[in-house]
C-alpha cells in the first residue's frame, strides 16, 4: 500500500466529507460568488443579510432576541428566531453589574464564542462595548474585526450618532463588516444622558432620533435599533429609513423587535434584576419560579436524604469485588474505612430490596 492510499483512504474521505457538511457556514459569505459560495437560503439554513432584506421588502417582521451563552443560543436555534444579538447588557444580565458599562471586549468575546457554538440559523451580531470604538476610526475597525474573528459574529452593533460614531461605522462598512446601528436610549451613553432616560419624548428629541437613524443608514448601517422612543417616532423612522429598524420599548410600528432571553423567560426574580428589567418588556415564561422551585425541592431531598437514591447510584459493585476491596483496606490498617464501605453495601442492598 503507498503512502497515497494510506493517507487517502476512503473512510478518510467519508469522515471529510461528513465534518464538511457540519462546518459553519458563516453568513457574512457572500451567496452567488465565483467561489460557489453558500447555497441559496432555505429555514434550515443561516440567515444573511439578504434574507433579511427579503422579509423587510416583504414587510415580515424581523425578530431578534438578545442572548449571552450557549444554551440560550441553542434555544434561539430550535426556535428559528432571526437574530441572535450579543448584547454588551450582559454586564447587568450575566455580571451583576447596574450598567453596561463595566463589560470588557475579552469578556465579550467570551459571550460571542460560546453563542456562536450554539446558534447555527440566526445571524448573529456581537455589540462593540464601551471604550473599545470610540477613541478613534482604527480602533473601531480593530474592535469590529475581533469581533468577528474571534467571537465568530456575522455583523456587530454599536451605539449612537454623534460624528464620531457615524465615522465609525462608516470606516467599520468599508472594511466590510457588516453595521447594526442604535438610536434612542443609548445605555453606554447615561452619562450625558442622566440616566437610563426614553428618547424622542419633544419635538427637538425625536427629530434628532429620525436624523441619526438616517445618518446612520447614510453610513451602511443594514439596521438600526430604536430603543425607549415614542411609538410615532419609531414610525417615522422606519418609515424615512429604507433598512430595518429594530425596536426595544418602542412601540409596534418597527420593522422588528428586540428582548433579553431572560426577560422575556422571566428567568430572575432577585431584587437586582428586577431593578435593571425595563417596563416593556413581555415576560411569555416564569421561568425563574420553576428554577427556584426546583432548587429548593433539591436542597430538601438532599437534607433529608432521599437523594441520591438506588435509582441515582447506577455504578455497581458485585458482593465478590465489595469482599476483596474490604480485605484490602483492612491490609492497608484502613478499618474504618472498610467498616464504612461495608455499612454502605449492606444499606444499599437494604434498599433495593424494599424498592423492587
Amino acid at each position: 500500500m503507498t503512502i497515497f492510499t494510506k493517507l487517502y483512504r476512503p473512510s478518510s474521505i467519508v469522515r471529510s466529507q461528513h465534518l464538511l457538511q457540519h462546518l459553519r457556514c458563516m453568513s457574512n459569505v457572500p451567496e452567488n460568488t465565483v467561489y460557489g459560495g453558500p447555497k441559496p437560503q432555505n429555514p434550515n439554513q443561516r440567515v444573511t443579510l439578504t434574507h433579511l432584506k427579503q422579509k423587510h421588502k416583504k414587510g415580515e417582521p424581523i425578530t431578534v432576541v438578545t442572548a449571552y451563552d450557549y444554551p440560550s443560543a441553542v434555544h434561539l436555534d430550535t426556535a428559528g428566531i432571526d437574530i441572535c444579538l450579543v448584547g454588551d447588557s450582559a454586564a447587568m444580565v450575566v455580571h451583576g453589574y447596574d450598567t453596561t458599562l463595566p463589560i470588557s471586549l475579552e469578556e465579550m468575546l467570551v459571550h460571542c464564542r460560546a453563542v456562536a457554538r450554539g446558534a447555527k440559523r440566526p445571524l448573529l451580531v456581537g455589540d462593540l462595548p464601551f471604550g473599545t470604538y470610540e477613541s478613534s476610526t482604527r480602533q473601531a475597525v480593530d474592535t469590529a474585526v475581533r469581533i468577528l474573528k474571534e467571537g465568530g459574529m456575522d455583523a456587530i452593533k454599536l451605539e449612537g450618532g454623534s460624528p464620531s460614531r457615524i465615522s465609525a461605522a462608516k470606516a467599520i462598512v468599508e472594511a466590510g463588516i457588516a453595521v447594526m446601528g442604535h438610536v434612542g436610549l443609548t445605555p453606554q451613553a447615561i452619562s450625558v444622558l442622566g440616566g437610563f432616560r426614553p428618547q424622542g419624548r419633544n419635538v427637538s428629541s425625536a427629530i434628532r432620533v429620525v436624523e441619526t437613524a438616517m445618518a446612520l443608514q447614510e453610513a451602511g448601517c443594514f439596521s438600526v435599533v430604536l430603543e425607549c422612543v415614542p411609538a410615532p417616532v419609531a414610525a417615522a423612522a422606519t418609515s424615512a429609513l429604507q433598512i430595518p429598524t429594530i425596536g426595544i420599548g418602542a412601540g409596534p410600528f418597527c420593522s422588528g423587535q428586540v428582548l433579553v432571553y431572560h426577560d422575556l423567560l422571566g428567568m430572575m426574580q432577585h431584587p437586582h434584576h428586577a431593578k435593571v428589567t425595563p417596563k416593556f418588556c413581555k415576560q411569555y415564561a416564569c421561568v425563574g419560579d420553576v428554577v427556584n422551585k426546583a432548587l429548593l425541592e433539591y436542597k430538601e431531598d438532599v437534607t433529608n436524604g432521599s437523594f441520591p437514591g438506588p435509582a441515582y447510584s447506577p455504578y455497581k459493585i458485585s458482593a465478590a469485588d465489595v469482599n476483596g476491596f474490604l480485605n484490602e483496606l483492612q491490609k492497608l490498617g484502613l478499618d474504618r474505612a472498610a467498616s464504612s464501605a461495608a455499612a454502605a453495601a449492606e444499606q444499599l442492598k437494604a434498599t433495593e430490596s424494599e424498592s423492587k
